[in-house]
């Protein structure tokens, strides 16, 4: 009876000794998942801000921007400048011209540029005919254009000042802060961001000197 008696008092012993072990083991694999959900989690606040495109842009134009899809901010943030600027409602007419003088592929494939982007209503104040006319000649509207871009991505600390243009003249920025404008043109929404250039919008469309 006895010797029954502490072998029962010994298998409980036992008994109790793995159950202690068994908890321990458990409690270290809550603080395991706890930690891994931790670590998968830390990514989100860097992802959440990738998606901010619009957050260093200026202007009272911006509130114009679409707030979702392939024009707003973040849809432009992903693609080169003259795809972004196609699928932006407010640079139609600047698309049409682009296209038309063939330098989609030329913006599209530069490392690094800056371009001021002149609006429809910048377009429309040009009289029919005489853009009709400039429409219809590569040569003049590729002059054009290319006035409107700058190697380089310019940050607005950097816009004030003159400035090379890929048609190898000068354009000068004037103002500081959240005003500027190129050439007299205000610069309705700037700082905004696409895969390969910086956008600053204007009312205006900046014409060469000669």
């Amino acid at each position: 009876m006895a010797t029954s008696s502490l072998r029962r008092g010994g298998a409980l012993a036992a008994l109790a000794l793995v159950l202690s072990f068994g908890l321990a083991a458990c409690g270290d694999d809550d603080s395991t998942d706890t930690s891994g959900t931790s670590s998968t989690t830390e990514p989100e606040p860097t992802k959440t801000a990738s998606m901010d495109a619009g957050a260093d842009t200026f202007g009272d134009g911006c509130k114009l921007i679409p707030a979702d899809g392939k024009g707003s901010f973040n849809g432009m943030a992903t693609d080169p400048v003259a795809t972004a600027a196609s699928n932006n409602p407010l640079l139609k007419t600047l698309v049409a011209a682009v296209t038309q003088a063939g330098l989609v592929d030329t913006l599209n494939s530069a490392d690094a540029l800056t371009v001021f982007a002149p609006t429809d209503d910048a377009f429309a104040k040009i009289p029919k005919a005489t853009l009709d006319k400039v429409l219809a000649d590569k040569a003049t509207l590729t002059k054009i254009l290319t006035h409107h871009v700058v190697a380089g991505k310019l940050s607005p600390d950097q816009l004030a000042g003159q400035h090379k243009t890929l048609a190898g003249d000068t354009v000068t920025v004037a103002g500081s802060g959240m005003s500027y404008t190129v050439q007299g043109a205000k610069v309705l929404c700037g700082n905004i961001p696409t895969a390969n250039a910086t956008v600053y919008v204007v009312d205006t469309v900046l014409m060469p000197a000669s």
